[in-house]
């Protein structure tokens, strides 16, 4: 019997990174509801006091990107001085430019069945049947318990929590199977004046027990504000920026991540929208009961319609060879820039929604990468 361990991390809404990629969200949110055709390609970072906007938009309407910022960050909760970094006060440097003409020369007008991918890069897609949403149980885990968090504060049940915060879980697995939870860590966020005894009573009352539940045992360790206390936090005691938790919106690290990140990031980007197909067509594979576990890699070439590689992992698990399995995969998605723009309706103010507790597994309406509706369709395809 082979045991082994497995670790996953997530972090709260106020994590410097996530702050980060929830405005460049937020931003292009606003403009793709204005302007379908709009091009964005967001980067923010984030300090003390300060956020500056880079990166590249080209569009015909126009947003106030300082109200956005402002309004992000104060539905995240940093809304008093105390914090250091309050969105009623905080600095906003604009830098953003346009798209670059010879980018938009290989991509064509959004929609057209001649769009063209809007940049290089492999993009990897992966479902297993550890958890009812069709992935790994660490990730989902550790995604579960920031949300958990970010709700107790928001709900005032711990009315003395700030908004950043990570969690990090640890299973023990058989036979590739999880078993138990070998230990938890929580950091978070509090005012002063909150004694790590309450902290770790009201963390494991309210926040491990009701998320973790029958994974936990006698054995199970528990690690919360392990140096003692978290009162400065968020942009104040570290930077963040857009696109640095890519593995957290992922799957974690036991699945390769794609060349690029996913925030502030229009849907002819391949690096995002290719990796939403291909997390699309290996969620359908497993429920579709062709594989326990199914890794999906695309690769594409700026300006090209086609992918430049469909590939196929089940891992020795499937019922079926892989190379029948992307045969069909081939004929029953279309895996064009295009196609999947319009398969997925990606042209929606939908991605601030994204931005927090993962990519992928959230079963949301607006998450149609989400959707099995393949499944069927891919075994008559076989």
């Amino acid at each position: 019997m082979k045991k082994y361990l497995f670790t996953s991390e997530s972090v709260a809404p106020g994590h410097p990174d996530k702050v980060a990629d929830q405005i460049a969200d937020a931003i292009l949110d606003s403009i793709i509801k204005k302007d379908k055709q709009a091009r964005v390609a967001c980067e923010v970072f984030v300090s003390r006091g300060y956020v500056i906007i880079g990166g590249e938009i080209t569009t015909n309407t126009w947003v106030d990107i300082n109200e956005i910022v402002r309004k992000v960050i104060l539905d995240i909760g940093y809304n008093k001085p105390e914090y250091g970094f309050d969105g009623n006060t905080v600095a906003v440097l604009n830098t953003i430019s346009k798209q670059s003409p010879d980018i938009a020369l290989g991509i064509r007008k959004t929609g057209s069945k001649k769009q063209g991918a809007g940049d290089q890069g492999s993009m990897v897609g992966y479902a297993c049947n550890e958890t009812l949403e069709l992935m790994p149980l660490p990730i989902m885990m550790a995604h579960k318990l920031v949300k958990k968090l970010a709700q107790l504060r928001k709900n005032r049940v711990l009315s003395y929590l700030r908004p950043d915060g990570k969690s990090q879980v640890t299973f023990e697995y058989e036979d590739n199977k999880p078993k138990r939870l070998n230990n938890v860590v929580i950091a978070v966020q509090h005012d002063p004046g909150v004694s790590l005894e309450k902290l770790k009573k009201d963390i494991i009352d309210n926040l491990i027990k009701p998320v973790c539940g029958k994974y936990l045992d006698k054995k199970t360790r528990f690690f919360i504000n392990n140096t003692g206390k978290f009162i400065i936090g968020g942009p104040v005691a570290d930077t963040g920026m857009t696109g640095r938790k890519t593995a957290v919106d992922s799957y974690g690290i036991g699945v390769p991540v794609g060349g690029g990140s996913f925030s502030g990031k229009d849907p002819t980007k391949v690096d995002r929208s290719g990796a939403y197909m291909a997390r699309y067509v290996a969620k359908n594979i497993v429920a579709a009961g062709l594989a326990e576990k199914c890794l999906v890699r695309l690769a594409y070439v700026i300006g090209g319609c086609e992918p430049t590689e469909v590939s196929i992992e089940t891992f020795g698990a499937s019922k079926v060879s892989e190379e029948k399995i992307a045969g069909a995969v081939l004929k029953v998605f279309d895996l064009t820039p295009a196609g999947i723009i319009k398969e997925l309706n990606l042209l929606r103010p939908i991605y601030r929604e994204t931005a927090c507790f993962g990519h992928f597994g959230q079963n949301k309406p607006n998450f149609t990468w989400e959707k099995t509706d393949r499944a069927e369709r891919l075994l008559k395809a076989l």
